[in-house]
């Protein structure tokens, strides 16, 4: 009968533990949709706050593009692809959205996993930062000197605008972890990214 009771409630515990680890899953799950979306927004906003550049346009969404790197780490793509994509709809410029879409998500990938550590040097951020807007300027280049965008040669007009853009968006970013750095922890915490090297 002992052992009965025994098996029992190792079963109950069992079960009560694995309902309690799924509802800790379920909260991380939510709260990373949730960011997502939230930086998605952020994202659209700051992309409206832009500058013509003859082509195109230069914008602020970089710099929450990167800030939102340093907090969902890899998972940055998702709401960095889609706001972006967004923010290209509603100016005007759906030519724009696939390359939109790949370019400024494998930004958010790429500084993701380099931000993923707990700890981040100011090497380490510089670094993610600068291969992120290297991956812009380097994608739009291509993209817009395809035969059905601009070419080549007006491609290149537009280095130089982006290359202005990189480095607002890095400042950007750099300002946005001074202030908002003490806050990462606790958000990397409840939504549970994995630490790195």
């Amino acid at each position: 009968m002992k052992e009965v009771r025994s098996k029992t409630y190792i079963a109950e515990s069992t079960i009560s533990h694995t309902h309690s680890a799924q509802k800790v899953t379920n909260r991380e799950t939510l709260m990373r949709i949730a960011l997502s979306g939230i930086f998605a927004a952020c994202i659209i906003l700051a992309t409206q706050l832009r500058v013509p550049t003859g082509i195109g346009y230069a914008n602020l969404g970089d710099g929450v593009i990167l800030f939102a790197a340093s907090l969902l780490g890899p998972m940055a793509f998702f709401p960095t692809a889609i706001g972006s994509g967004l923010a290209d709809l509603l100016a005007g410029y759906p030519i724009y959205i696939p390359a939109t879409f790949l370019i400024k998500g494998l930004m958010g990938l790429a500084a993701g996993y380099i931000l993923r550590s707990e700890y981040l040097s100011l090497l380490r951020k510089i670094t993610a930062f600068v291969l992120a807007e290297l991956i812009m300027i380097a994608g739009y280049f291509a993209y817009e000197s395809l035969p059905f965008m601009y070419g080549m040669k007006a491609a290149a007009g537009s280095v130089i605008p982006n290359l202005a853009q990189a480095a607002v968006g890095i400042v950007l970013a750099l300002l946005l972890l001074s202030l908002l750095g003490k806050f990462r922890a606790d958000i990397r915490m409840k939504i549970a990214c994995k630490k790195g090297n």
